[in-house]
């Protein structure tokens, strides 16, 4: 078992990374006291792993469980679910002193941490995330929201859980394709700042791609470390964390101009940082040889490096309706190297459309 904590003073809160976490998430909810809960959960994730889910909350003494299904999938994240799901939590009976727990993948936890934020003001939320994706990366932060259709995440809120309880003996359960999409997001953490990690998967990929439990916990603990790090300074973004969102401005562009139907959040990301390394070298911040690694290990961990054929006009209009575009202007996170990245804010439309024009060779 790895555990550590989000250090935000009283708002602190313990994440652990074990093959099964259930006992430590027992003794959260236990010190929680809740009156209540809900368990948000998709279509898909309920049939997997809800019944264990439900294990620690009786063990706990919890009676009082309101079950709430969600769609699987992006399409899930839309103001109307949302309102759906904090009128079940209200029919549920679920009060101030309730619980609620988001049982599931990035969007379940972006979903639910939206709802929990808002439903009377703000209500107990602990994160139990099952996809390697939601693991690394969205389970942890606060970051919470829905998407609009003019662009992801558009609509939320920073708000922490109380808790972040990661099993990997779930990820067993996840598809192929489900799997290694959560290595966009991992490779973006090599990028950032984790050298070891990015070489380690350079040198052999095949104990994660196996699914070794003894490697992913590594990866995941890792990852959440780091990010933990970034939250504790920078909590909503003014700064430091902003680093996250390396791969970002253009892959949520591609989420969005496909209707968030044609690529999975990890493949999307893996197509943004193609093109914003690439953009690196075309600003001169970095070599072709970064360019290379990149592109040499996001395919040596089966994902995309090339997009379906998309106009570059419509593509380029998601990105400057993006959040973290300033007053019109594109923002981006660009490498310099693997382990150093520089937030850029001034890059001109003609060198961005350069670079999207430029063919990707696979």
């Amino acid at each position: 078992m790895i555990r550590f904590e989000v250090d935000l003073g009283e708002r602190r809160y313990p994440v652990v990374v074990a093959p099964d976490a259930s006992e430590a998430l027992e003794e959260k909810i236990k010190s929680l006291s809740p009156s209540g809960a809900a368990v948000v959960v998709d279509s898909t994730v309920r049939g997997l792993h809800l019944p264990r889910a439900l294990e620690p909350l009786s063990r706990a003494g919890v009676e009082r469980v309101n079950v709430i299904e969600i769609p699987a999938g992006e399409q899930a994240k839309t103001l109307d679910e949302l309102g759906r799901v904090v009128s079940e939590m209200r029919a549920g009976g679920l009060d101030r002193k309730g619980l609620v727990l988001a049982l599931g993948g990035g969007v379940t936890g972006d979903l639910t941490g939206f709802a929990a934020a808002v439903y009377l003001r703000g209500v107990n939320l602990v994160q139990v995330p099952t996809t390697l994706l939601s693991q690394v990366d969205s389970s942890l932060g606060g970051k919470t929201a829905v998407n609009l259709a003019a662009g992801k995440n558009l609509v939320g809120a920073f708000y922490q859980p109380r808790g972040v309880f990661a099993s990997s003996e779930v990820l067993s359960t996840l598809s192929e394709a489900e799997f290694v999409n959560a290595f966009g997001e991992v490779v973006k953490y090599g990028l950032i700042s984790e050298v070891a990690l990015f070489e380690s998967l350079e040198r052999d990929p095949a104990p994660v791609l196996s699914r070794d439990p003894e490697a992913l916990g590594q990866v995941v603990a890792t990852c959440l470390r780091k990010k933990a790090a970034l939250v504790e300074i920078d909590e909503c973004e003014g700064g430091p964390r902003a680093v996250l969102n390396l791969g970002h401005t253009i892959g949520h562009a591609f989420e969005a101009l496909t209707s968030y139907s044609r690529y999975r959040h990890g493949e999307a990301v893996a197509l943004g940082l193609v093109y914003e390394t690439r953009l690196a070298v075309r600003l001169g911040l970095a070599d072709a040889g970064l360019e290379a690694r990149v592109t040499r290990l996001l395919a040596a961990l089966r994902l995309p490096l090339a997009p379906d054929p998309f106009d570059v006009d419509e593509l380029l209009h998601f990105m400057r309706s993006d959040k973290k575009s300033v007053a019109g202007r594109l923002r981006f996170v660009l490498p310099r190297e693997v382990g150093a990245v520089e937030i850029v804010d001034d890059v001109s439309l003609d060198d961005v459309r350069a670079v999207l024009q430029e063919k990707v060779e696979v």
